[in-house]
């Protein structure tokens, strides 16, 4: 067993024979079943929420039977509360109403307004959580659940992680119906399918999984349902604690999940086959199966024209590798190999260098952690500050530090340069990992020079060739090759030439678009000629 699988190895709980607080919520604490008593209901509610102080019961009077109406203020909006239940209601004493059962009292006060009928407690207790006023009346076998509407969120803004020139300028929110309202927008189609899970034994947090049906491969979905049903944690708070639970391996620096904010991001990758993982309280949205270069490719790759969308995504993969291999090259040259540099610019860069007390990679470690921590301070900071800070902040920490002689001039544009040239990803958990293996680089190359780097580099692929997102291999179509999956790639071929879906997907419908073709000017009338 290897060293890591030995630290992060489960270890038995002593309180595993306990039972999960689910499964008393489920089982023991509450009744299976509705009591037609109308106090014995309410005398269960009470001891559940006997604590809480947004736990709230109306006592009414329909005709001449006792009912409470119940729910949690913290859950729905009181105006919608107001209006659309309780003035219903106000009068309801006074009418000679006969109650017959729970149905007709809904078609009679509460003809327009979204309900559910509850037979369990357990699911009072549900939908009183989810938003949903409940009606309880005696001597009815069944509660109504009418849903009003929540609380207030968060409106739909422009993306703040992945901004983009031209295309939509909507994003997710926090609240989960909306954005499968997005999808939804966007993917006018029967097949389109949100199927919905309860993940969090203590949370119990809605997760949805989007895709489309005979499109999507039934192998991958199954894989994933099976994977999300093993989930035992105790809350889930982001779709980031999920993908740590469903990947094919935690013990990489590369995400194997792709995560995105944008809604015509989202729907691309399904309609491409792949599936979307949406969760209760983020605007975080995963797509599985994901692959290595989906990282360089962002949504408006599509909306421009394919020659620029190219040449964009040449400088993706380049700025990638720079920011992996610039700060290590640089240290593997100075220390080892200075006949690699041109005699004029090695003359240059000593001369620098001659008052800098460190050698190379001591100086170059100092310049990467004062760049690390002022690119964390701007990010914690307001926004405002943290933008003045960012930029200010290592143009005169950098100069200072030339001032002082404790690093050379050299290597202030090196760390720049590749600090800038790690922002060019569209994705910002990739970025990390080039940020992180950049560090492993710089001490293999101050130790072997060139030769570490080389074996580093080498470990990196072999790893990578090894990685898998839900048995796809993550280099895939590079490694293995995919010759007809290169047109979107590398280099992105115009848009009437994409009529296939990924082979490495192996979706039930491989094709996409039928009898496309190269547009082309209408050939000249004949006649016209003639008269011509």
């Amino acid at each position: 067993m290897s060293i890591l699988s030995a630290l992060f190895q489960r270890r038995k709980n002593k309180y595993s024979n306990r039972t999960a607080e689910k499964e008393l919520f489920d089982k023991e604490n509450i009744p299976k079943k509705y009591d037609s008593a109308l106090e014995k209901n309410i005398k269960s509610l009470e001891n559940v929420f006997h604590q809480t102080v947004d736990f709230k019961k109306v006592p009414l009077k329909i005709g001449h039977q006792d009912a409470y109406l119940c729910y949690l203020t913290t859950t729905l909006s009181k105006n919608d509360l107001n209006s659309q239940i309780l003035e219903p209601l106000r009068d309801a004493y006074k009418r000679d109403v006969e109650v017959k059962s729970i149905e007709s009292i809904r078609e009679t006060f509460f003809p327009a307004v979204s309900y559910e009928y509850v037979d369990s407690l357990s699911q009072v207790i549900w939908e009183m959580l989810n938003g949903s006023a409940i009606l309880m009346i005696d001597k009815c076998k069944r509660a109504l659940a009418l849903n009003i509407g929540g609380t207030e969120k968060r409106s739909i803004t422009e993306p703040s992680t992945q901004t983009i020139v031209r295309g939509p300028k909507d994003s997710f929110v926090e609240d989960m119906q909306v954005n499968m309202g997005l999808v939804r927008k966007r993917i006018k189609n029967p097949r389109l399918v949100f199927e919905e899970f309860v993940v969090g034994n203590d949370s119990n947090t809605k997760l949805a999984l989007c895709y489309m049906k005979e499109i999507v491969n039934e192998d991958i979905l199954s894989e994933l349902r099976s994977r999300i049903k093993k989930i035992e944690a105790s809350a889930l708070l982001d779709t980031g604690n999920i993908e740590e639970l469903i990947t094919d391996s935690s013990y990489t620096f590369f995400p194997l999940l792709f995560n995105t904010e944008r809604p015509d991001s989202t729907s691309g990758n399904i309609l491409e086959g792949k599936i979307a993982i949406f969760l209760e309280g983020t605007p975080f949205v995963l797509i599985a199966p994901a692959v290595f270069t989906d990282f360089f490719q962002s949504s408006e790759d599509y909306y421009q024209p394919y020659f620029l969308t190219t040449f964009i995504r040449v400088i993706r993969y380049v700025s990638f590798m720079i920011t992996l291999t610039l700060p290590s090259l640089y240290v593997a040259i100075v220390t080892y190999h200075q006949e690699l540099i041109p005699t004029t610019l090695l003359i240059n860069i000593q001369s620098q260098r001659e008052s800098v007390p460190f050698p190379a990679v001591i100086e170059l470690l100092i310049m990467e952690f004062t760049f690390e921590v002022l690119r964390e301070a701007g990010i914690r900071m307001p926004r405002v500050v943290g933008q003045t800070l960012s930029i200010v902040g290592a143009l005169v920490i950098g100069q200072a530090a030339v001032e002082a002689g404790l690093v050379s001039n050299v290597l202030v544009i090196v760390v720049a340069f590749s600090a800038i040239a790690s922002f060019v990803s569209p994705v910002f958990n990739f970025s990390i990992a080039a940020r992180l293996i950049r560090f492993i680089l710089i001490l293999m190359a101050s130790i072997m020079g060139l030769y570490g780097i080389l074996l580093t580099l080498v470990v990196m692929v072999t790893h990578l060739v090894g990685l898998r997102s839900f048995g796809v291999p993550y280099l895939t179509p590079v490694a293995p090759f995919k010759l007809k999956d290169q047109k979107d790639v590398f280099a992105r071929f115009p848009f009437w030439t994409n009529t296939t879906r990924p082979s490495y997907l192996r979706t039930a419908a491989p094709v996409k678009m039928k009898n496309q073709s190269q547009p082309k000017p209408p050939s000249p009338n004949k006649g016209d000629e003639n008269n011509g």
